[in-house]
């Protein structure tokens, strides 16, 4: 298959001094984080030789075993070496608890720590963005760049690609109750549906994950690691870039600190922001780019008054219940004594199969859980293990999770600083379950996920639903169930939106309205996250999430990496995207 993406499980312990310190202080592009974006935004800048790239990213290096191993999405969930650990202010429809709102703090960003899902969302959504005004994001538009950047198992077909930078590949194994899950499905008469990212995506089947030969594919892996050997790319971790330096209206630099030391760097041509739904909105208000009154709050000075940065934040909410099994063939089992994680550690180093190469979700049904619905509103899948709390420990018992997804969110919420301080996290409001829509859908999805595991299929491995339990056996109760147990699915998007209204902060091109050699490539910019949560969705879970989300959505970014070429306006340098 073109391009072998998998790796060896520890990165070099070579010095990092070289990495950190940039021998020049002028550059033609300045990438802001080196997650899923900017890892291919990287690539494909240097890929001709002619630019001088600087990736600045706030985290480490990818080097932590952990961080290749599918199974260390859980292992590192909490960890704030890699991860930015985030939470959103409390959520009124949710009984004003805090969320947990992870975020990739390493090189390759999410897709460095999510759940290697490979979903890319439904056509509608792309035809959607284009009736938005947004020029070449239609379905047709981009799926040639999907298809370019894949380098599926399956090969090359209408929907797919073969040679890629992206690795996807099938589930290493097909797990029995993964399986019994799709039977369940058909029974309760959902299709088939052997691709969700083919012709249609409603249906059940099997997930594709962003891995190759059982190690995680990360754009770390997949574009960066290419581009590091090309001597235009300097690569600075533990870089947390604190405002972005204009001239006027145009972006001519970036301010960074690498520990307490205040540093800084010129590009030539444009500073491209590529730190996410939450990092990228901090970041341009820390500069002086955001709403004027919130700004002046702080002593920011305003350059422009920029009321859409950080507004119309969305991301999916999940529903999760909770089943005990009859029978101990869960990852809470194989992994709940020494002798189990020596056992399955050993056969995974020797295969590269087994549980530490699955994903956080293994099979799943696109389902329309409204009967208004178009297409389907609700996905349904089946995780291997089950734990207390998302992240925590296992179940002393079998167990395993059934997570159901609002794929379309209505509600928005906001970014915004918290103080002029960089190294403060900032509030994070997705303002969920805020439109009766959402609640409705979502309450209607997590009872027909319910129903699928009452079906023959899963009944001979279901001994009992221990959340929310027979107990709750109305929609009431399991609204509230919902809006006590509910969690992000972590595919944050919009905080950045792309648009022509006077609101939407970048056009099609990612370009900040109203500034030149500035653009934000990321999630940020998009209107609103659609029917995935890949790879990302990441992406995106008791024991460790899927982080998302979307992260695979940023890594197909695709018109914004594509090569650039320089075109000479009348009185000015501008950019041009060049065909692939």
């Amino acid at each position: 298959m073109g391009n072998e993406t998998s790796m060896p499980l520890f990165g070099p312990l070579a010095a990092r001094a070289e990495e950190r310190v940039p021998n020049s202080k002028t550059f033609d592009f300045i990438i802001v984080g080196a997650g899923s974006a900017g890892c291919v935004l990287a690539n494909r800048l240097t890929a001709s030789g002619r630019y001088r790239v600087l990736l600045l990213e706030a985290g480490p290096n990818n080097w932590h075993p952990w961080l290749h191993i599918p199974l260390g999405f859980g292992r590192l969930f909490t960890d704030r070496r890699y991860n930015w650990c985030y939470e959103t202010e409390p959520q009124p429809e949710c009984h004003n608890r805090n969320v947990i709102a992870p975020r990739g703090k390493v090189i390759g960003g999410s897709s460095s720590i999510n759940g290697l899902i490979y979903i890319r969302g439904q056509a509608e959504d792309f035809n959607h963005w284009r009736q938005l005004g947004n020029a070449g994001w239609s379905f047709d538009d981009v799926l040639p760049y999907f298809r370019k950047a894949e380098d599926n198992e399956r090969g090359a077909d209408e929907f797919h690609g073969s040679g890629g930078l992206l690795a996807v590949s099938d589930l290493r194994d097909r797990h029995p109750l993964a399986v019994a899950y799709v039977e369940a499905a058909v029974q309760c008469g959902y299709p088939r549906n052997d691709d969700f990212n083919g012709a249609v995506q409603e249906g059940a089947g099997y997930y594709q994950t962003t891995m190759r030969g059982g190690v995680r594919a990360s754009t770390a892996s997949g574009y960066l690691k290419q581009a590091r050997r090309r001597a235009n790319l300097k690569v600075v971790s533990e870089a947390l870039a604190t405002r972005v330096l204009f001239d006027g209206r145009r972006a001519i630099g970036v301010e960074y600190l690498v520990g307490n030391s205040k540093r800084s760097a010129q590009a030539n041509v444009e500073v491209i922001v590529a730190s996410g739904a939450f990092n990228s909105p901090q970041l341009l208000q820390l500069s002086g780019v955001g709403p004027a009154s919130l700004l002046k709050s702080y002593g920011i000075d305003v350059i422009v008054d920029a009321p859409g940065v950080g507004d119309d934040l969305n991301d999916h909410i999940s529903g999760r219940i909770v089943l005990r099994c009859k029978d101990t063939i869960t990852l809470n089992d194989a992994v709940r004594t020494w002798p189990g994680k020596l056992w399955h550690g050993s056969h995974y180093l020797l295969t590269r199969r087994g549980y530490l190469a699955i994903p956080a979700v293994s099979s799943a049904v696109f389902l329309r859980a409204l009967p208004t619905a178009a297409t389907p509103d609700s996905q349904c899948s089946i995780s291997l293990f089950s734990a207390a709390t998302i992240g925590g420990k296992l179940h002393p018992f079998p167990g395993v999770t059934g997570n159901c997804v609002l794929l379309r969110p209505e509600s928005r919420g906001y970014v915004r600083i918290k103080s002029a301080e960089p190294r403060q996290a900032p509030a994070i409001n997705p303002n969920y379950l805020a439109t009766q829509k959402d609640r409705d859908t979502i309450t209607a999805g997590v009872a027909e996920m319910r129903r699928i595991f009452q079906t023959p299929a899963m009944a001979r491995y279901i001994a009992e639903e221990i959340e929310p339990g027979a107990q709750c056996d109305n929609d009431d109760e399991l609204l509230d169930f919902i809006r006590h147990r509910g969690s992000a699915t972590y595919h944050p998007v919009g905080t950045c939106r792309m648009g022509q209204d006077q609101k939407a902060v970048v056009d099609e091109r990612l370009c900040v309205r109203g500034f030149s050699a500035l653009r934000v490539v990321d999630a940020s910019i998009m209107p609103c996250p659609g029917c995935a949560w890949s790879a990302a969705g990441i992406g995106p879970k008791p024991f460790g999430a899927t982080i998302s989300n979307l992260a695979h959505w940023r890594r197909q970014l695709l018109r914004a990496s594509r090569p650039l070429r320089r075109s000479r306006g009348r009185n000015q340098l501008r950019l041009t995207f060049a065909r692939a």
